[in-house]
């Protein structure tokens, strides 16, 4: 179910958003779920750790919220890092829960086709099976020649 996305219109997506709310995300360093919400921190995004696990822990200054209807304000971007059965319900309780959401961002691997239409019937755009901080690193130049294309993720900034 390969979907495929214009430089132009991810371009515009990363450009636009301005808090992400991450799902999924993880306390250990390792975890790619980790550094890519540390990453996006770091690119002056706002990152809403999300993770019932974590509730009330503290990642990167930000208190980690149960689920999204936790958040306060509006949220731009929901990045999910989650298997792709369970997407459904959390694209369905960001709908319900962020009136002003933008997009909907599944990390790689992750796709559900039903999920991206409910949020695309809402005007809501969907990329799937892609990470943000890739996408970033590859359209605003910061892909260094040694991890272009290499299909390796590393925690390494």
């Amino acid at each position: 179910m390969s979907e495929t996305y214009t430089d132009s219109h991810l371009r515009d997506i990363l450009t636009r958003t301005r808090r992400i709310a991450v799902v999924g995300v993880s306390m250990n360093p390792v975890r790619p779920s980790y550094y890519v919400a540390r990453y996006l921190g770091l690119k002056k995004y706002e990152v809403v750790p999300v993770n019932p696990g974590h509730a009330g822990e503290v990642l990167f200054g930000q208190t980690v919220v149960a689920r999204l209807s936790d958040i306060e304000g509006d949220v731009d971007m929901v990045d999910i890092f989650r298997r792709s059965e369970h997407v459904p319900p959390i694209v369905e309780e960001a709908l319900a829960a962020l009136p002003g959401l933008r997009t909907i961002w599944m990390q790689i691997g992750v796709e559900h086709a039903g999920a991206a239409e409910m949020a695309r019937a809402r005007g809501v755009d969907v990329v799937m099976n892609r990470c943000p901080k890739i996408e970033y690193q590859r359209l605003f130049g910061e892909l260094r020649m040694g991890g272009f294309n290499t299909g390796v993720i590393s925690s390494k900034l």
